[in-house]
């Protein structure tokens, strides 16, 4: 029973921070450490249930990423799309493939190095939020090679854990003169192959730590963080539209300082 309230839990963790500015990847090691979470088949469990957050993705996005593939190959516009999706994709794919094993042993192994993190990419989110330059970019669909490769680039800034792949994303974008909610949508969008990429590489190289018995508690947490995303997904955009990304500042430093007093007391 235990198990399975603990693939809801972290479910729940990943459906709500997949997609705002707050670091999933730091969020499910820090509550893994706090429930005492042995390494192996729960690091693989943290991979596997962003499937479900994917998903959520693609359910709200679905008519525009329909129609950008029945477009393709006859409009421009569509494929510059594309092509902008998977300049920004790169960076961060040929990063993590060559520093994976680091990431992994060394990084992942600091919840000290996730809560600096979260603070720092919290007065980060202040900052950009209030001085940010004057947009000029307001369509998602229309966003120009250049901007999205230095996009990809601040993107392999989350390969370090708490950094947040969404925030940094945004924060790029937004540097390059992207609107803050446009900027949000690319992230979202961005985060289709990003996060397929990531989950195919993890789930080949874990695979020995699956066996038939982890089936039931990896289709819990998928279900959960799907469910609980399409919640956020909505919500974060209005959020944004609204307050900007100074709540998700404020809420960064304020998980990252109590990790840190914490680990304090231990």
């Amino acid at each position: 029973m235990a198990d399975w309230i603990h693939a809801i839990i972290l479910g729940l963790i990943e459906g709500l921070t997949e997609f705002i500015p707050v670091s999933s990847t730091g969020m499910l090691l820090l509550a893994k450490l706090a429930m005492g979470l042995p390494d192996g088949f729960w690091d693989t469990f943290a991979v596997l249930i962003q499937l479900g957050a994917i998903l959520a993705v693609v359910v709200i996005y679905f008519r525009r990423l329909w129609s950008i593939a029945v477009l393709v190959p006859t409009v421009p516009r569509a494929r510059g799309f594309v092509l902008s999706l998977l300049v920004a994709f790169l960076p961060a794919a040929v990063a993590g493939l060559l520093l994976h094993d680091i990431i992994k042993q060394v990084l992942f192994e600091s919840p000290r190095l996730i809560c600096i993190s979260l603070i720092i990419g919290g007065v980060v989110l202040l900052l950009i939020d209030r001085f940010a330059p004057y947009p000029t970019r307001r369509d998602a669909m229309a966003i120009p090679l250049g901007t999205s490769f230095v996009i990809g680039l601040f993107q392999c800034l989350a390969l370090v854990p708490g950094v947040s792949r969404s925030g940094a994303t945004i924060v790029g974008a937004m540097l390059m003169g992207v609107e803050k909610r446009v900027a949000a949508e690319f992230s979202f969008l961005l985060a289709i192959p990003v996060m397929a990429g990531a989950f195919t590489v993890d789930a080949w190289k874990n695979r020995h730590e699956l066996n038939t018995g982890h089936i039931g508690l990896v289709a819990v947490g998928f279900v959960v963080s799907f469910i609980v995303a399409l919640f956020v997904i909505r919500g974060m955009l209005v959020i944004v539209t609204r307050r900007g990304y100074a709540p998700f500042g404020w809420l960064r430093i304020l998980i990252g300082g109590v990790g840190l007093a914490l680990l304090m007391t231990r």
